[in-house]
């Protein structure tokens, strides 16, 4: 007895992860595929919300796994990426799509011997995986991870196909009334939150259902519960991020427990609503049942709350305040999925925006500038100038943070080298946009100097000075636009053309200024002043250097 027990709980654990890995294989085989076009739907969605909710259920639906959707969410928004608006429709639609495993298991899983179609489809993914050409390579998972799901789903029902009458004790569950739906929504919460994923729990419910182990309204109950647990993920993914993704995992879970708590009030005729949907007795057809149950529960909850978007957005922000605002001196690197079944693609639309946020921090050190020559004085310079240390100093540690990331993104197994190219040319205009920085921590030093050695009058030398800053703001200003919109971006001819006229006209500038200085020695003008002029020219013109050849990366 006690060894038929233990060969019973290795047989299923042993069933489970060969599922959860068949279900991982999967969704990585998707997005190994189309995973950068899917990335880039979710990172492009509208506003609308109508819109997001379609998204979600598109992508969840395609990589079957709503936890992937939501953690990519949480990271997106942490990235900056997709607003919390955005996020809530996403959320909402994600939790429809994942209602797609539970039919495919419904429609294939119990009508046939799946293991019949298993080994053929490990067999064709094995091979693609042998293939050279990348593009065909990366479906290899897909095929793989069908298999091992048709194979775990097979193995599960031979190992859950238990005797009813000897489990009738988990049945009885359902006769404790409305305290027993909620025990049944609590065990399918906490199952879910430790297998990590509602499809797989789902499948399992689906599999017990079918060899007639657990009741239609056990079934139920335990559906409503893996809702609860399927947010785990979203919950973890959060840690450590930013506020607006913390909102973004608290709106997830809170929207599946409010869909949950008036589901179980609402419980029987909620089961009403889906027998009248579905043909035929729960007991002559409960796998469809329990199929339309989780779709119809997560479609209701969707049509509730989708016109109270705006409403949860303003709720969750007062709930999970913004911190304190102080200056910030230690960059620290934003969360980044971490997990296997993600691509490359990804990391780099995440680290794409970190980016985007160095060169406006850039572009604010390039403003202090203007405004510390515009003033003029030494007290405001000095000012301004800690300042700018500050921000050169914070820059530096994002450039050491994001060139570390993409240098190991660049060793991943399995990178095309379409990737590689990709994540090269990030490395580039990270260490470019710090060596601007350092021009402009250069600048702010060297005109310390310059107003030290000079009588601090506005001089028509210093007149000429803010047109000549003002032109490397105005390029850098046009390429961290196109910087803003990530590498899908790339100049035009036009565009590239007008990137080498700009940086013509700095040049022609630095050299008129420099003889001018040039010109003022000669006439007797403080040899010490000039000399930090032309240096400060220099320094001006270095950063139109490289703004120029970040401006040739793309």
């Amino acid at each position: 007895m006690i060894l038929s027990i233990i060969s019973i709980i290795f047989n299923f654990v042993g069933a489970l992860a060969l599922l959860l890995w068949g279900m991982d294989l999967l969704s990585s085989g998707i997005q190994k595929g189309a995973g950068n076009k899917l990335q880039k739907l979710l990172s492009v969605v509208s506003g609308n919300r109508v819109t997001a909710v379609f998204t979600g259920l598109l992508v969840t639906g395609i990589i079957q796994s709503s936890s992937a959707t939501t953690v990519m969410v949480v990271s997106f928004v942490n990235a900056q990426i997709l607003s919390l608006t955005q996020a809530i429709g996403i959320i909402f639609g994600a939790n429809i799509g994942t209602t797609v495993t539970a039919w495919i298991v419904s429609f294939l899983g119990f009508s046939f011997k799946v293991s019949a179609i298993a080994i053929p489809l490990i067999g064709i993914g094995f091979f693609l995986k042998s293939l050279k050409k990348s593009k065909i390579k990366n479906f290899s998972d897909l095929f793989l991870g069908f298999g091992m799901l048709f194979l775990g789903l097979d193995l599960l029902g031979d190992t859950l196909s238990l005797n009813p009458e000897s489990v009738s004790f988990i049945n009885s569950i359902t006769d404790w009334g409305f305290s027993g739906i909620i025990v049944g929504v609590l065990i399918g919460a906490v199952l879910t939150g430790l297998i990590h994923s509602s499809s797989a729990f789902t499948a399992i419910i689906l599999t017990m259902a079918a060899a007639g182990s657990i009741n239609w309204k056990l079934s139920a109950a335990l559906v409503l519960g893996s809702n609860i647990g399927t947010t785990i993920d979203a919950v973890l993914s959060s840690i450590g991020a930013s506020t607006n993704a913390k909102r973004a995992a608290a709106v997830h879970v809170g929207f599946n427990i409010c869909g949950t708590i008036i589901a179980i009030i609402c419980f029987n005729p909620f089961l009403s609503l889906v027998d009248l949907i579905v043909p035929g007795t729960p007991e002559s057809n409960i796998t469809n049942h329990i199929a339309m149950l989780h779709t119809v529960f997560n479609t209701c909850s969707t049509l509730i709350f989708l016109p109270f978007v705006n409403q949860i957005a303003m709720l969750v922000s007062k709930l999970i305040k913004e911190p304190k605002s102080q200056v910030e001196k230690k960059y620290k690197l934003p969360l980044i999925i971490t997990q296997n079944r993600y691509t490359i693609d990804s990391y780099i639309l995440q680290i794409e925006k970190e980016i985007a946020l160095m060169s406006a921090k850039t572009m604010t050190m390039l403003d202090e500038i203007y405004t510390a020559l515009k003033g003029f004085n030494l007290n405001s310079i000095e000012n301004i100038s800690s300042q700018v240390l500050e921000q050169e100093d914070y820059i530096d540690q994002m450039n050491e943070a994001i060139s570390d990331f993409l240098m190991n993104c660049y060793q991943m197994n399995d990178v095309s080298e379409h990737n590689k190219a990709k994540i090269s040319k990030l490395i580039q205009i990270t260490a470019e946009i710090e060596d601007l920085s350092d021009e402009c921590a250069s600048i702010i030093h060297v005109l310390q100097k310059y107003i030290l050695t000079s009588d601090q009058k506005k001089s028509s030398s210093y007149e000429k000075l803010l047109p000549f800053v003002d032109q490397v703001k105005e390029f850098f200003d046009y390429i961290s636009q196109h910087l803003s919109f990530g590498l899908s971006y790339t100049l035009s001819s036009e565009e590239k053309r007008l990137s080498v006229k700009m940086e013509e006209s700095i040049d022609t500038t630095k050299k008129q200024l420099k003889k001018l200085a040039r010109q003022r020695i000669e006439n007797g003008k403080d040899v010490k002043s000039e000399l930090h002029y032309i240096d400060l020219v220099r320094h001006i013109e270095r950063a139109g250097d490289n703004v120029y050849k970040i401006a040739q990366t793309l």
